[in-house]
């Protein structure tokens, strides 16, 4: 089954940003599906102008009224007016009567999806509710369709999901956990009953309607200074407090916290559609049970974080033997090998440092090259001085993709400091220019040296960096590789291009 990015890829042109933040939207949709009782379809616009479904998400909370999958199917444009309409809209438009589909009757919602920058929406949300057996409303009921209308909105103004996400990991909460819907002065104006029995177990024995729930909250937790920061996260999140830290207040923040009887997870949902303030939805989950299997995991991923570190350690050890062993060296041609040999294991290295301090086995490349470029020209057998600058962001990668990665930018930008320039040189230069979306990414690294010789042939060089270039980058990356002439000046350019999916 085809992934949103694998779709988004297929059938938008879609930044880099915007595609990231539709992932996010999905990361969190599922609370706004329970909130609304609906299923929840997102839709996005092809270049030729169809708008195909591309993510689904059923209630908890309600019965689906799309039991096949509607991911990659296009949407019929006449049963659904609303998409086209909402793509340059600012809000959500509803249908005024529902369509029946056999015994199914059913109202559509189309949510436009803001996105900072974006000329209109850059996808659109479609909520479908079954009102085939109207009824009266619950007060749990009414208290999620009133959240979940703020919600729609803040999809609207691009302000749900914040861009920062889940910046802790945690898991989230569900509504069916426990759900409290506080005010915009942090009083509680509903708790659901899973909410209640929640605060019980923590403590907690009278009722929660019309009490400060940051108050209610802070009292019961063991560690002050979890309450604290608990009580302020309830307050901030509902626009009671200004939040200490800027983003903090838009962040759907999600805390761990120690009670007397238990250890719960606390979400806090800042409510603020069209930027006015209207209280907040507080989620709560006892994860008592789920924080002690944690803990088997947590060892075992310092155990693999461990394992990275010794060997980035074993590799430095290795690198400086042959730095060692090239500095004895009176063979010219042996010290140059030994050389390469140095900055070849010291580029490896440094991808297994970042990976002992990653939790999910993804590399920062920018880091990787700000880090490796001073390496590269200490080691350079050059007297000039040579300037590298990154301009662009290269973005995370995974290892499978960074370790390769992270060999051919060593080769390419050693060998344009090794052979781009003459000792003459004062201005010399080399630029790492990159260009990312969400299919693939292309890197090109530029000199303002005297170019390539005459007639040269990068599939006929003998040069062993230039063939580790290739092989890497053809079988290992399943890119291309192309070099030629500098298109924005003197000097040479080699351009990288590998596929993301």
């Amino acid at each position: 089954m085809s992934t949103l990015s694998d779709l988004l890829a297929e059938h938008t042109q879609l930044s880099d940003a915007a595609a990231a933040h539709l992932q996010r939207l999905v990361a969190e949709w599922q609370l706004l599906a329970d909130l609304s009782f609906a299923d929840l379809l997102m839709s996005v616009r092809t270049e030729n102008g169809d708008m195909v479904t591309v993510a689904q998400c059923r209630p908890n909370t309600a019965s689906t009224v799309f039991p096949s999958d509607e991911v990659g199917s296009v949407a019929d444009r006449s049963m659904n007016p609303q998409l086209d309409r909402a793509f340059s809209a600012d809000r959500v438009l509803r249908d005024e009567d529902p369509e029946w589909f056999g015994s199914v009757a059913i109202r559509r919602e189309a949510v436009p999806v803001g996105f900072a920058g974006a000329d209109g929406a850059i996808a659109v949300l479609t909520r479908a509710v079954d009102l085939t057996h109207p009824r009266l409303p619950s007060p749990l009921e009414l208290a999620y369709q009133d959240s979940a209308n703020d919600l729609c909105q803040m999809v609207a103004d691009g302000t749900f999901p914040h861009q920062e996400g889940n910046p802790r990991g945690l898991s989230t909460p569900r509504a069916g956990d426990g759900f409290v819907r506080i005010d915009e002065h942090g009083v509680v104006v509903y708790a659901s009953p899973n909410a209640l029995s929640a605060f019980h177990r923590m403590g907690w024995s009278a009722e929660l309607t019309q009490t400060r729930l940051s108050d209610v909250t802070s009292a019961l937790l063991t560690d002050r200074f979890e309450s604290e920061d608990v009580a302020t996260m309830i307050d901030a999140a509902a626009g009671v407090t200004a939040p200490p830290v800027a983003p903090y207040r838009d962040v759907g923040m999600r805390m761990e916290a120690d009670a007397r009887r238990a250890t719960v997870l606390i979400r806090a949902v800042p409510l603020r559609p069209r930027s006015v303030d209207t209280g907040a939805v507080v989620l709560i989950r006892d994860v008592t049970e789920v924080k002690r299997r944690d803990l088997a995991l947590i060892s075992k991923d310092a155990t693999i974080r461990e394992i990275h570190h010794r060997v980035k350690n074993n590799l430095q050890s290795v690198s400086a033997l042959l730095r060692l062993q090239a500095r004895r060296t009176t063979n010219p041609e042996a010290r140059g090998a030994l050389t390469e040999a140095v900055r070849r294991v010291a580029s490896i290295a440094l991808v297994h440092e970042l990976l002992s301090g990653s939790v999910d086995e993804e590399v920062d490349l920018d880091e990787v090259v700000d880090r490796l470029v001073p390496i590269l020209v200490d080691v350079a057998s050059r007297d000039a001085s040579v300037q590298v600058r990154h301009h662009d962001r290269l973005g995370v990668l995974s290892a499978e993709l960074a370790m390769p990665l992270v060999m051919v930018l060593t080769e390419l930008i050693q060998n344009a400091i090794e052979h781009g320039f003459d000792d003459a040189g004062t201005d010399n230069e080399i630029e790492i220019r990159a260009q990312r979306d969400v299919r693939i990414l292309r890197i090109a690294i530029r000199d303002n040296g005297f170019g390539l010789p005459e007639h040269f042939d990068m599939t006929t060089s003998d040069r062993l960096g230039l063939q580790i270039v290739q092989t890497m980058v053809s079988i290992e990356l399943g890119g291309t590789l192309r070099m030629g002439a500098n298109p924005v000046g003197r000097g040479a350019e080699v351009s990288v291009t590998i596929p993301l999916r």
